[in-house]
């Protein structure tokens, strides 16, 4: 995550910078307008907004330990995580619990039909030892660990029936020198 600065206001909100977010596993990126001069607390919003509502928490953020990055930022978001009285702050979590839920259409959630996958929670972070976590949070947990292994499982059992189909109507093609 980074900012590219000092361009010229723009947009109807008169923009004057953008926050830069990659995805290093896929290489998507993710530019979003902002003004140079947003608080750690602007920033922590617009990551919610953008980033955790629509692709969930990531495991790593790599940036430039600028001074919204660091633990101002994290404050403002983990305050956002358990603040419960403004509804229009939750209703990211709430589009990305709606679209990690199967639906009786489909049989299946919206974000792996959509994005191939489901993306991660805030538990899925948490540490291993989950000895002071309420209960119903360890559950919850391991219910979602449990579903992820079987979707491993599954994953890995049709890469393998579709290998298996490739390779019996599949023939190398028999090249001789000069081809």
């Amino acid at each position: 995550m980074d900012w590219v600065t000092g361009l010229v206001p723009g947009g109807k909100e008169n923009s004057n910078a953008f926050l830069v977010i990659v995805d290093r596993y896929i290489k998507s990126v993710r530019f979003l307008p902002c003004h140079k001069e947003d608080t750690a607390m602007d920033t922590a919003l617009l990551f919610w907004n953008n980033i955790i509502s629509t692709c969930g928490v990531p495991k790593i953020i790599i940036s430039d330990r600028d001074p919204k990055f660091t633990s101002e930022f994290w404050t403002n978001l983990h305050d956002m995580l358990g603040y419960t009285h403004d509804w229009v702050t939750l209703l990211p979590a709430v589009q990305l619990d709606y679209n990690t839920s199967q639906h009786s259409t489909t049989g299946k959630s919206p974000s792996p039909v959509e994005k191939g996958w489901n993306p991660l929670f805030p538990v899925d972070h948490l540490k291993k030892d989950l000895l002071t976590i309420h209960p119903t949070v360890k559950d919850f947990h391991d219910m979602w660990k449990r579903a992820c292994d079987k979707a491993a499982r599954c994953i890995a059992e049709a890469k393998e029936y579709n290998k298996q189909r490739w390779d019996k109507s599949h023939m190398e093609p028999d090249f001789k020198e000069g081809d």
